[in-house]
Formats: structure tokens, sequence, C-alpha cells
């Protein structure tokens, strides 16, 4: 089971999400180079870029105005006197909002939703049901919008994982929210999956920062992954054409990578499409591809049958009144349709991979050996010597795969630096990533269990100052980064598109033993960061300022004291490492003076604002600028 199941709830309204974009360019990192001007808003298209397109930036992530749209007990959609139909799906209303937090500067494509509370509640605003959101980093990132300029606006991605944690409220009055309780009994845990596509990002506009996002809520089962659904793996090859700008990744059938679950049960097949249809516009109607038709497909070609044989399961149908490219359809059904399947359909598809046409022909299909294989978890922060135990699960026509042999290698094609110094909008070389490879150990291979379970077995050394500036003298970004990328051992198996968005990454962080006992000296440069880096803290304190800190250290032992998944964590504290939170939270115990003498202004490489070059093209600000960074682009 999971959010694809016959028991499950969609939803649909907006999101909202207030990162910081200060630190998204790396040379900021450099206290020394540091310029007042990095914490403005940036000019007109990024003229010049200053600190980015919201530097005031608090990290929450909200959920705004979003409703319950259908619902589904057993397959059927709930009438509509069940009052579930008048819910809403709400972020906390006890507690702050959660946040929305980078692995790193130089690996902003994996961004982790922390500390979020989700709840279903009544017309009323009385809570229902409320589980904690397991903390989970987006996948599949695409170019989603098609019909308008490139750039964040027009990029989709999804989120999956599970709500612990869970309490209840009177649900008796609902007969699809009685018996989700009773599904969730045996695991304590709900599964969820949203979609998110949309923002804007136009700062003058009242939803700035925000977003659509529609979404699904179902059972967990004990014994399933958490942020991956074993299930038939759609997989998207890109597109080749050169007349397309490609920021993130577009398909070149026009559908993304996406799921399907085949429930033996009741003889259905669940499609999620929910982060795979294109829209014409950011957040607008989907595109007609025409009506898609989801067949079982013998790729292998004969002398009797040149094209392969394909067997029509069923066809989601482009117009109409539950036509995909209607306005009313995609909140209601977050993307997902279903579809009956015969006996003889049933038998088939255990050896038999899906395919789905549209009026281009086959626009997306599962890989020829029907094999797929990724992690659950697919971002780690480590402490050196710290080791991490990874479950890799394998599967083929939506079963876990048994018995066969997984490789691990360094990848570190999707990390983002830049080696040009004045690379409009950045300010500044980014350091070198994924260096040194001794930094990181891991078992080269491991055999699948019954369960198609490979564990990948990590061990986290120390990647020393790599990342500090001055040739390791002016403090910088702590640790490094590093990519492990899965594959089957058996080439038979690698016979379908590669997923780049597919491998594991890892913030190692630096060894730091500070002095005995610690000072100002040991902790100045790491306030000096949040001061440079977290310009919303001005509101409050300048946390480079010892009388300051030291004057608030009370509020400040509370926020760096709490575990990083609650939301009123300091956001940048996700990215600092045990080590360093330990010497902080010492040292506000006892805020010695020491000596921390600010350290004399450096001139950037690149004099004065970076300017674009003439002619350029609108940069392409945060997570785009990020894209264009990666290391796969500069090697072609």
């Amino acid at each position: 089971m999971s959010y694809l199941n016959p028991l499950r709830l969609h939803f649909s309204g907006q999101f909202q999400t207030n990162v910081s974009t200060v630190n998204n360019d790396a040379a900021h990192y450099d206290n020394a180079a540091f310029q007042a001007s990095y914490q403005d808003m940036e000019g007109d298209r990024m003229r010049p870029p200053n600190g980015w397109f919201n530097p005031q930036g608090d990290a929450a992530y909200r959920l705004l105005g979003c409703t319950i749209g259908s619902a589904f007990v057993g397959g059927a959609a709930v009438p509509s006197s069940d009052p579930v139909l008048g819910c809403i799906v709400a972020d906390s209303d006890g507690s702050v909002p959660g946040k929305l937090v980078d692995l790193d500067p130089e690996q902003q494509l994996v961004s982790e939703i922390w500390g979020l509370q989700v709840r279903v509640a009544d017309s009323g605003g009385n809570t229902l049901m409320q589980g904690d959101f397991e903390p989970a980093a987006f996948i599949d990132i695409w170019d989603r919008a098609t019909g308008s300029g490139g750039g964040d606006t027009n990029a989709g991605a999804m989120y999956q994982s599970v709500l612990t944690n869970l309490t209840w409220g009177d649900v008796s009055a609902s007969n699809f929210l009685t018996r989700l309780q009773q599904a969730a009994a045996a695991t304590g845990m709900l599964s969820i999956k949203f979609n998110m596509d949309g923002i804007n990002m136009d700062f003058t506009a009242p939803d700035f920062m925000c977003g659509r996002i529609t979404g699904t809520i179902g059972p967990a089962a004990p014994d399933e992954p958490e942020h991956l659904v074993i299930g038939r793996q759609f997989m998207a090859s890109p597109t080749t054409d050169p007349n397309i700008q490609v920021n993130f990744f577009v398909p070149a059938g026009g559908l993304n990578f996406c799921v399907a679950w085949v429930d033996a049960d009741n003889a259905m097949l669940y499609v999620d499409l929910g982060n795979a249809l294109s829209t014409d516009i950011p957040g607008g109607t989907l595109n007609d591809l025409g009506d898609l038709t989801v067949s079982i497909y013998d790729p292998i070609a004969t002398p009797v049958d040149p094209a392969g044989t394909m067997i029509t399961i069923g066809t989601i149908p482009a117009t109409g009144t539950n036509g995909y490219s209607d306005p009313s359809w995609y909140p209601t059904t977050a993307g997902i349709a279903t579809l009956p399947l015969t006996s003889d359909q049933l038998t088939m598809l255990k050896f038999r991979i899906l395919a789905i046409s549209g009026n281009a022909g086959i626009l997306i299909a599962e890989a020829p050996s029907g094999a797929f294989l990724r992690a659950d978890g697919f971002v780690y922060r480590m402490s050196p010597t710290q080791t991490q135990s990874i479950n890799v699960y394998a599967m083929q026509y939506g079963q876990p795969l048994a018995g066969t042999s997984v490789a691990f290698t360094l990848d570190p094609s999707q990390l983002q630096t830049q080696q040009s110094p004045d690379q409009w909008p950045f300010v500044g070389a980014a350091p070198d990533v994924a260096i040194p490879t001794t930094a990181i150990t891991f078992n080269g291979s491991a055999p699948t269990d019954s369960n198609g379970i490979a564990v990948l077995e990590v061990a986290a050394g120390d990647p020393g100052k790599v990342r500090w500036f001055n040739s390791g003298v002016d403090y910088g970004i702590d640790g490094q980064i590093y990519g492990i990328r899965a594959a089957f051992a058996d080439s038979s198996l690698q016979d379908g598109p590669v997923n780049q968005w597919n491998f594991i990454s890892f913030l190692l962080w630096s060894g730091f033993t500070p002095a005995n006992p610690v000072t100002w000296t040991d902790v100045q440069p790491i306030f000096q960061q949040y001061a440079n880096l977290y310009p919303v803290m001005l509101r409050f304190l300048n946390m480079a300022s010892y009388d300051d800190v030291k004057a608030h250290s009370g509020l400040l032992s509370l926020a760096f004291g709490l575990p990083v998944s609650d939301p009123n964590s300091m956001p940048v504290t996700r990215d600092l490492s045990p080590a360093k939170r330990a010497a902080i939270l010492a040292w506000l115990q006892d805020p010695l003076p020491g000596e921390a003498p600010a350290p004399a202004p450096r001139a950037l490489a690149a004099a004065g604002a970076p300017q674009a070059p003439p002619g350029a093209s609108p940069p392409r600000g945060g997570k785009a600028a990020a894209a264009a960074r990666r290391l796969v682009l500069q090697a072609r």
C-alpha cells in the first residue's frame, strides 16, 4: 500500500516557500569578501544580482487554501454527503511553519521540507487528523510549463513521504476518515505525495513565492519504503531537440518520469501522472497530448509483428468531463487515473512492461527489462567517522527483484559549481565539489535480498577545509558534497533511459575541534556567516555582534538546542555540523569574549557588481541557476 491505493483522498491549493536567496551564490560564504549589497533585493532582471530575488526569506514552508476535492473507498468515489469533501488540508495551527532547506549551496536540487505538520481539518478549523511530515527532498524536477520562458517558474517537482505521530479527532461522521484511521492503526503512519509547480517569483505580486500544489494521502504499509512506490516505473528519455531550452529536464515524449501500481486484489491499475503532464503556462491548464492509451507492451519485434505487441488496457481521455485537459480534472485527481484490469492482463503484467501512447505514438514506457532501481532516502548529512546504511530498492515488473547485484559508484555530475569567477550573475568562482574522494568510502556492490533491497554502506571521513576561501585562510563552506549512483551490475537490466536525478547526495561535514573553553574567537566566524546569509535575522538581532548574541543567549540556546526536525530550529542549523552546534551551545552557556578581529575586506575576483554580458537573456534565478552550474553541463 501507499498513496496509490483504493483508499485515498486528493487535495489541491497553494504552497508558499519563503526561501532565503542570499545563500544561493557560493561566493557569498566568503566572510572576508562579503559585501552589504549582497543582502539587498536584486536589480531589474538581476542587474545587479545583489541578494537575488528573496534576500529576506525566512525559509518557511506553508500550505495555503488546500481543499479536498475527492476521496475514494474501495476504489469508489465517496458520496457528496461524506464530510471529508468539505475539509481542508493545512499545516500546523499550533506551531511555526515548516522549513524548506537546501542541502548545500552547491547541491540545491534536493531541497528538503523539515518540521512540517499536516492536518485534515473541518470547515471550522477543527483538526480531524494531524501528522508530522517525515523530512523529504523533492525529486524529478523538470521544465513543466512549455508556453513561457525558462526558469524556476516553469518547473515542476514532487515530494513523497509519510506522516507519523498521528493524532485523530472525532472522525465518526466521515466514513472515509474512519476507514483511513483504521488503515493507519497498524503502522501509525499515512503515505503522502504532492506535486508543486507554477511558483510566482515576482516580488511585487500578492502571491510572491506561492505556487500550485496537488496531492494525495493514503495508507502506508509497514514493509514499504517511505519515499518510493514499489510499482511500475515509467522512464523518460531526454529531448534531443536543439531548439528547446533545457533548464532541468525536458522529456522527449512530453511525459515526465511517473509511476503506476497494479492492485491485483481489486484488478485495477493506478497511474500517477501528477508530475508527468506538462502545462501551457506555469500553474496552468494541462497540455493536450491526445487521449492517453495505457497498454501492455512487448517491445521485441518479430517478422510477424515488426512494431512489437501492444495490448490496450484503457484510455485516459484528453477532453470531455473527465478529460485531463479539463481545468477541474487535475485539482480533483492530483493527476491519478484508474483503469480496470482483466485476469489475462493481470497475468501478462507479471512479465511484460507498460507503455503510454498519445498523439505522437509511445510517449513513455518502462525500461524494456521492466527493471528499476532507486534509494528510498537520497539525501544525507554525515560527520567524520559516522556510518550510514542506505536501502536501495530493486524491482522488476513492479515487484521486488531478489538475487541480483547492485553496483555503487561516485557520480558528481549533477552537483553544482562554476569555475569562472565572473560568470554572471555569480559574484565569484565556487569551490570544487566531490574532492577529496578519499573522504567518503563505501561498498562497491551489494546483493538484493528477498525484498529486493541492496544495502549501501557509507563511511564518512574528514574532507578538511576544501571549500574555504583564500587558500583555506578565510572562512567558507563547511565540509564537502558527494554523489553516489546505484546501477544494476547485470547489463541486461540496464536497458532503458537513466533518470539523471536518481542518485544519492551527501554532505560530509569537516572535523571541528574548538578551544577549551570555547570563546567568541571560535564561534564568531560561524555567527558572522549567519548574519551575512540570513539577513532576516537582523530584524531581531545582529548575529555578528558579540554583545547582541550574548544578550540573546537564552533564546539562541533554545533555537540551537532543538532537534533539527523541529520547525523552531534555526533553518541554517540543518547545515551546521553537530560539532559546531555543540561548540555554540557550550559558548552560549558561558559566552567568553576571546578575540575575533574583523577580517580585512578582500576584493572578489570580479571587480564590482557582476554585469550581464551584452545581449544576455534574462537569467535563470533560483533552482534554474543552480541547474545551469551542474558538472555534467560543464563537461559537455
